[in-house]
């Protein structure tokens, strides 16, 4: 006695989730060549990057639009954008947040947390090289964990 066949649905609904991804991420890329002129396969790469989760690394020239892609990138998805410069007295409180005091008016104080650049969600660092070790380090460690400690 042979058992009926059964059709699985996941193949369907997979499919058809890529499809929606596929079309999502190629109007991405269209409204970022309309601001972007010369960078398709950049543009490209970086939204194939945001898909997959990853960090990217643009090297280039002064002047072809790398902020203006990350600015771009971000606004076209309503993100949280932040631009880190990063310089050699540049301290890893600078980029991850630090604890500030606050007086009330009664003159009470507290300490209250503010965040840092590394609290946005597209974060474009620009001259990393520049920075001590241990900032690097603090910026490495946010990118490699997802989050900020």
């Amino acid at each position: 006695m042979s058992s009926p066949v059964m059709s699985d649905p996941a193949p369907d609904a997979d499919a058809a989730l890529a499809q929606e991804v596929a079309t999502q991420a190629g109007a991405l890329v269209e409204r970022l060549a309309q601001r972007i002129f010369g960078q398709a396969e950049t543009i490209e790469q970086m939204v194939v990057t945001l898909l997959a989760g990853g960090h990217g690394l643009l090297i280039g020239v002064p002047g072809l639009g790398k902020t203006t892609l990350v600015q771009e990138l971000a606004a076209a998805l309503g993100l949280k954008f932040a631009r880190l410069q990063f310089t050699p007295d540049l301290m890893p409180a600078d980029i991850t947040g630090t604890d500030v005091m606050d007086v009330d008016a009664d003159g009470r104080r507290s300490f209250r947390f503010v965040p840092g650049p590394l609290f946005a969600n597209v974060v474009l660092g620009d001259e990393i090289n520049r920075t001590p070790p241990k900032t690097q380090a603090a910026l490495l460690q946010a990118m490699q964990e997802g989050s900020v400690t």
